[in-house]
């Protein structure tokens, strides 16, 4: 199954999600699929490569175990990162009406297959 077969899946099984982008360790894109400016998603996933450092940080520290994902959620939207491997992670955009619980379980199953295909 191609990138952007498992991208379109994942961005249109999830309620109010806005897009979905495949990344490189240095936050360069692979492939996306959304709703919205492409550029807009671009710039998002640029800015992963940030936030799982410091995550994988404590990771390093003993303090937490292997990081697979993690939500943040903001005013308007909630962000999932996700790690598929040490060279690439995914990364989605989800409207706050979007129960997180229910983009977490298809965002994981995405990740499985990205896995696959890496």
């Amino acid at each position: 199954m191609p990138f952007i077969n498992i991208l379109k899946k994942l961005v249109n099984n999830t309620p109010d999600s806005v897009g979905a982008i495949l990344v490189d360790w240095e936050g360069e894109a692979v492939q996306e699929y959304c709703h919205c400016e492409p550029y807009d998603i671009r710039f998002i996933a640029a800015h992963k490569g940030i936030i799982l450092a410091r995550l994988k940080e404590l990771h390093s520290s003993g303090r937490v175990g292997l990081i697979e994902d993690v939500v943040i959620t903001a005013s308007d939207c909630h962000l999932i990162i996700g790690c598929i491997d040490d060279d690439y992670s995914l990364v989605m955009s989800i409207g706050r009406a979007c129960p997180v619980g229910l983009a977490l379980y298809h965002f994981r199953d995405a990740v499985k297959n990205l896995k696959k295909e890496i």
